[in-house]
């Protein structure tokens, strides 16, 4: 339903965002394809690619596209797990990565303005210059723009503590399908001034506008706190210690969980050696405090909890073991060419039962179902690898398998996705198991604000 991208159409991109920063060589596009996806079968050649540099000009593309009835794909650093940077629908990839500064850190107000194409790990490095803290923190912060964690809400680390991404944030300025700009939200603690439409267009994936700027809370940076890695001999007794943290009332930042499956691979990618490592099942918590009685006592009560939950090893949690838990996802390249990576999320006190449960459901097929995941806020990563799989039997075991899994999150109170979104990747089982006036109504918004399908097609439901 889409016209295709025509000489014409491409020197009005010039004319917009400068020759040098629209592409049409088909090695610059071959680059696009994919995002974080490793299958080739789900992988799309954008048309044309544009790196704009304003939110003016990102306006200008969206209300040429408009007029020409071309698909736009906004994409930002590509670090997307479910297909939510492809253009699957063809047309042209928008990239973020121009648009890359950091414009002010208000010490006083305690909030920070970047561009969308900002790297996150230098939003958090801003902050920790003036002794704040950005609180958002995915296990991609390094390669990953703020622009895409709004646009799909990312989670991380820290969320237990903090909140995920939309807590995070004051306003940002958005460019609309129709290319007209916008300022949505503002830096106050409360407004209940007619819909939250920051809060909307959060987590939207690209389909209800293009974020170009945001105004990011800040926190003070607290100075002290401890890291542990706790070591476990069966997933059981790891799992069940996440529930008795919480109830501790030790407020951890972060609680991580990685199976021995991840243990392994990350180990062997990273070239780290670690204690108990063909055995061992990971639980890192972290606890950040102002009050150093507090640590103290923190401390204390965390390695009784470890002990009464059978831990084999209680270590410090230095930089060198937290890099093995960022790489989980990395490790899985050194496994298979083809991998999937969902996304549970499920009511934090089910979270164990969950493990358990999924761990003993991948005894019954023919890949291993690894876990890992961002256990103290329910969020938890299955991973599978094809490896000699053909094909034909990979996805008809993961279709299989997705048949019993979903059902499964869904019975708890959980959903498909806790901070990766459903993409392209996800959109039919999206329609699957949301409920028909839910789905609906998400359908009437993104067909009164975009009602060409220009932003994003082919993500999340079809319209």
């Amino acid at each position: 339903m889409y016209n295709k991208v025509d000489e014409k159409f491409i020197a009005d991109l010039q004319a917009i965002a400068g020759k040098e920063h629209v592409y049409v060589d088909p090695d610059t596009l071959d680059q696009y394809k994919t995002d974080e996806e490793t299958d080739p079968a789900k992988f799309h050649t954008p048309e044309a690619v544009v790196a704009p540099g304003s939110t003016e000009e990102v306006a200008a593309i969206v209300k040429l596209a408009n007029e020409a009835n071309i698909p736009i794909t906004v994409r930002s650093a590509g670090t997307s797990l479910s297909d939510g940077a492809i253009a699957v629908c063809g047309g042209i990839i928008l990239l973020m990565g121009r648009m890359n500064r950091i414009l002010e850190v208000n010490t006083e107000g305690l909030y920070m303005v970047a561009e969308a194409g900002a790297l996150v790990k230098e939003c958090q490095a801003a902050a920790k210059e003036h002794n704040l803290v950005y609180a958002g923190d995915p296990s991609s912060a390094e390669t990953c723009q703020i622009g895409g964690n709004l646009a799909t809400n990312a989670g991380g680390i820290k969320a237990i503590r903090y909140g995920v991404t939309r807590d995070q944030v004051y306003g940002m300025k958005v460019v609309t399908p129709a290319g007209e700009i916008m300022n949505v939200g503002a830096c106050l603690k409360k407004k209940t001034t007619g819909y939250a439409l920051e809060q909307l267009i959060m987590g939207s994936e690209g389909t209800l506008g293009i974020i170009t700027q945001v105004t990011l809370k800040l926190q003070p940076l607290a100075p002290y706190r401890f890291d542990v890695l706790a070591m476990f001999d069966s997933v059981e007794k790891a799992a069940r210690l996440v529930p008795a943290v919480i109830k501790a009332g030790l407020n951890p930042t972060s609680i991580e969980f990685m199976d021995n499956s991840f243990v392994r691979s990350t180990t062997t990618f990273c070239e780290t050696n670690v204690p108990h490592r063909d055995i061992a099942n990971f639980v890192y918590v972290t606890v950040e405090t102002f009050d150093e009685n507090q640590l103290d006592t923190g401390l204390e009560k965390l390695s009784e909890l470890c002990e009464e939950a059978g831990a084999l090893e209680v270590l410090e949690a230095d930089e060198r073991l937290w890099t093995l838990r960022r790489s989980c996802q990395e490790s899985l390249r050194i496994l298979s060419d083809v991998t999937i990576t969902d996304d549970f999320v499920v009511p934090v006190h089910k979270v164990a039962e969950t493990i358990e449960h999924v761990k003993a459901m991948g005894d019954h097929y023919p890949f291993e179902v690894m876990v890992l995941g961002h256990a103290g806020d329910g969020n938890l990563h299955v991973c599978m690898c094809r490896k000699n799989l053909t094909e034909e039997e990979w996805n008809e075991n993961v279709e299989k398998f997705h048949r019993e899994a979903y059902p499964y999150v869904y019975s708890l109170g959980g959903r498909l996705s806790g901070e990766h979104g459903i993409g392209a990747k996800k959109l039919h089982y999206m329609e699957e198991y949301t409920e028909p006036a839910e789905l609906e109504y998400m359908r009437m918004i993104k067909r009164a604000v975009d009602p060409k399908n220009i932003l994003n097609p082919g993500k999340i439901f079809n319209v």
